[in-house]
């Protein structure tokens, strides 16, 4: 039984596929079977079962599958302690981020977080966050960038900054001419939202649920449309159709210019949502964690390092 025999098996199962955890491994196809084949037969047993399609593991297989996990952690560890003890940031990681957060926080930190470790092989997965908790667990993320509290023990969080929501509003809206609005005014029919699957979608309900004299179930919104991106939602206020709302770092690249005043701040309590690095408890990196959040704290705007104040929405 070896490493790379364990590495191999857990890439089949991340992927279901031979070909894909081939390709992901760097190996040809009938390498990676001949070892997978090898650890079987040493084991006596089947881990997968290869007559289906995408591929499953057998019940024995998936309990093999699960302690390889374990020992590949582990094994990891051993490199991680010598680059701690050197002083060293190296290697390949992976770090996945939220959509709603990356477009925005990326440009601030990545130039000089970069510059300051040249050795370290970043790797962006921009995704939403039940795929990220998924591939924390499966070790095909290192960490991520996304809104907590998660509510997983398995999952370490270290918050990072606290984003306030702000409104976007057009100018045929009724909250056009506040200088600030307040939460209770929001009607879920007049908001456009993300698709399901952004957890900003559900925190933005939650708001409306929470603070809404109407309630939001009960409520038609028309025309209905749900965006895929944060930009799409921009266009539609912009174009004199209703309004939305906005994590704070969105609109701040904007604050120049004339759009600019489509933007409306809530007045206090303020509602915010905790951004957090996050990551797997097993995860022995943490000299790198500590530097990409010692960076993304030197560039975020000092209001949003406090918490006091103000509501922390979260997505259930």
């Amino acid at each position: 039984m070896t490493i790379t025999q364990l590495t191999y098996i857990v890439a089949v199962d991340n992927f279901k596929s031979f070909a894909q955890a081939a390709s992901e491994c760097f190996v040809t196809q009938p390498t990676l079977s001949m070892q997978i084949k090898k650890l079987e037969d040493e084991l006596g047993i089947k881990i997968f079962d290869r007559a289906s399609y995408p591929v499953k593991t057998t019940k024995i297989g998936a309990k093999i599958i699960e302690q390889a996990r374990t020992v590949l952690k582990e094994h990891q560890k051993i490199k991680e302690i010598v680059d701690e003890e050197l002083g060293i940031i190296k290697g390949r990681f992976r770090l996945g981020i939220i959509p709603t957060i990356a477009p925005f926080l990326l440009p601030l930190f990545l130039e000089n977080f970069i510059k300051k470790h040249s050795q370290l092989n970043l790797v962006f997965d921009e995704i939403e966050t039940d795929i990220i908790i998924d591939k924390l667990k499966k070790d095909q993320l290192d960490a991520a960038i996304l809104a907590t509290p998660l509510n997983d023990n398995t999952i370490v969080e270290e918050p990072i900054y606290y984003e306030p929501f702000v409104a976007y509003v057009s100018k045929k809206h009724f909250l056009f001419n506040r200088k600030k609005i307040n939460a209770a005014e929001l009607q879920l029919k007049d908001l456009w939202l993300l698709k399901e699957g952004h957890c900003f979608r559900d925190q933005v309900i939650n708001i409306c649920k929470k603070y809404c004299s109407i309630n939001p179930q009960e409520e038609k919104p028309s025309p209905t449309f749900e965006g895929g991106t944060i930009e799409t939602l921009k266009k539609l206020v912009e174009n004199n159709f209703g309004m939305t709302l906005l994590p704070y770092l969105a609109v701040k690249e904007i604050e120049n210019t004339e759009n600019y005043k489509f933007v409306r701040e809530f007045e206090k309590p303020v509602p915010k949502r905790e951004i957090s690095i996050v990551y797997h408890k097993s995860y022995g990196g943490k000299r790198i964690i500590k530097a990409l959040k010692k960076e993304i704290l030197s560039v975020v705007p000092a209001q949003l390092l406090v918490k006091e104040k103000s509501i922390i929405v979260t997505r259930d």
